[in-house]
């Protein structure tokens, strides 16, 4: 019996020994958690340095394609100037609802500011999908009067 209390006290001692020597000291603990603070805000620097590249270029592509629409405007504007009143007419209705959501287009690119990453998804695809729009607006429109 007296073994057996003997063993298991042994058993307990060098089982606390072991893990007390497992057990990170403050010092590491610290060290620790500053480096992946640091990593932290590396990679937060990282994702703000890519989503400013991806505005940028966004933006860039963004403009190219809202001053093509207004030169494409603009021509049609002429072609209508020249077929006519009656064109005239028929078609400036729409050609100014076509420069005005242009218009809300580039204010809309222009007011953007950076609400975080699903905010600027969603305000991409919903971009897109309005330049894609009033693309497809006046390409209907614009291939009518040929």
């Amino acid at each position: 019996m007296k073994n057996n209390v003997f063993a298991f006290t042994a058993i307990g001692l060098m089982a606390g020994i072991f893990l007390m020597g497992c057990e990170k000291t403050s010092e590491q603990k610290i060290k620790s958690a500053n480096e992946n603070v640091g990593d932290a805000k590396q990679q937060l620097e990282n994702a703000q340095t890519e989503f400013e590249a991806e505005w940028q270029i966004f933006k860039s592509e963004s403009e190219k394609t809202i001053e093509a629409n207004e030169q494409k405007i603009d021509a049609f504007k002429e072609k209508m100037e020249k077929a006519g009143s009656k064109a005239k007419a028929k078609y400036s209705k729409e050609v100014a609802a076509l420069e005005q959501k242009n218009s809300d287009l580039k204010k809309k690119l222009e007011d953007y500011k950076d609400e975080g990453q699903s905010k600027w998804q969603e305000f991409k695809t919903n971009f897109k999908n309005d330049m894609d729009a009033i693309g497809k607006t006046m390409t209907d429109l614009f291939s009518g009067t040929d």
